[in-house]
């Protein structure tokens, strides 16, 4: 009972701080408080996401705001053309010292943060693009044989302009997978416009607390882990990844038709992991299928790839998720 009467007093804790934080991010950001819930549910989940949205619509400063309100070590890494892997990783570098020898130097790079944000990643080659993989995966970077760890919790976000094609390397499914979610950033409404235009034409600008430190952070996601979820849940999301693939024998014919290649089993992990956080996040001991199905979209449309017939009937991703998850009820 102790144990039980203290996970319900951390959930109510980390309730408390959302609301702490979409009440600090208010300040400078109008709307967008879906992408904001979904943001929190990937750092505490140890995820990483990729927002995916026109210019102007303040992905960056959602981003650097969120971080601040986290009170979270934050760098940014604009990705060009001529970006190297060691300007991201960092590079070892030949120092004399007091007795005249020589030795190399490790100088860190941007990505020993905890939020680093990969600013327009698709505009830099694959190489370099590699270069966050075994950052993302293993919180860890290797230089010259030599491996470092990168301080927790470690937290990665990409941006990447759904327009402007031209001169743009997309991302390769294998580091696409690495993102638990994919948010797609819309145009505000035409109130929150007019709010945005009005509060960024002005002479001040709002600053932010910060709600929660590092050890929190830290804290509440050892909290999602040990949430406990029902094992009929976790079959519903194997089900519902594995629906998506079309050489499956249970996939229905939509999916045979209009998929070229469905979610793996990594998909299956953050369904469950981000039905988790969403209800601790909604104060809430554990998980429904209302849960999963919120997540299911953010985890789903970069790891269902539509077919050359669906593609070009105009058929996206997203419409053969919400047909998925209407199919399992």
């Amino acid at each position: 009972m102790a144990e039980s009467a203290g996970g319900m007093q951390a959930v109510k804790a980390l309730q408390e701080a959302r609301e702490r934080i979409e009440e600090q991010l208010s300040r400078r950001i109008v709307g967008q408080r879906d992408v904001i819930e979904q943001l929190l549910i990937a750092l505490l989940c140890r995820g990483h996401s990729l927002l995916v949205g026109v210019p102007g619509l303040a992905k960056t400063l959602l981003i650097s705001s969120f971080a601040e309100a986290l009170e979270l070590d934050f760098n940014r890494v604009q990705f060009t053309p001529d970006l190297m892997p060691g300007d991201i990783t960092g590079t070892e570098i030949i120092e004399d010292d007091a007795g005249g020898s020589r030795h190399f130097r490790f100088f860190k790079g941007p990505v020993f943060a905890n939020i680093v944000l990969a600013d327009e990643i698709n505009r830099t080659p694959p190489k370099t693009q590699s270069a966050l993989l075994q950052a993302m995966q293993e919180h860890t970077v290797t230089v010259s044989g030599t491996t470092h760890k990168l301080d927790e919790p470690f937290f990665v976000l990409a941006t990447q302009n759904p327009i402007e094609q031209e001169g743009t390397y997309p991302l390769p499914e294998a580091q696409l997978d690495r993102f638990m979610f994919m948010l797609k950033v819309d145009y505000p409404s035409f109130e929150e416009e007019v709010e945005i235009v009005r509060s960024t034409t002005g002479g001040s600008s709002a600053s932010i607390r910060p709600v929660l430190s590092k050890r929190d952070v830290i804290e509440l996601q050892d909290l999602v882990r040990r949430t406990p979820v029902s094992d009929h849940l976790i079959e519903q999301a194997v089900r519902l990844a594995t629906l998506s693939r079309p050489g499956d024998r249970s996939a229905p014919d939509f999916v045979r038709q209009q998929v070229a290649w469905g979610a793996g089993p990594r998909a299956g992990q953050y369904l469950v992991l981000g039905a988790k956080c969403r209800a601790v996040l909604g104060g809430r001991p554990t998980p429904d299928l209302a849960d999963l199905k919120a997540v299911a979209l953010p985890v789903l449309r970069h790891r269902v790839l539509p077919s050359f017939t669906a593609e070009a009937d105009g058929i996206t991703s997203d419409q053969i998720v919400t047909q998925l998850l209407e199919y399992i009820g």
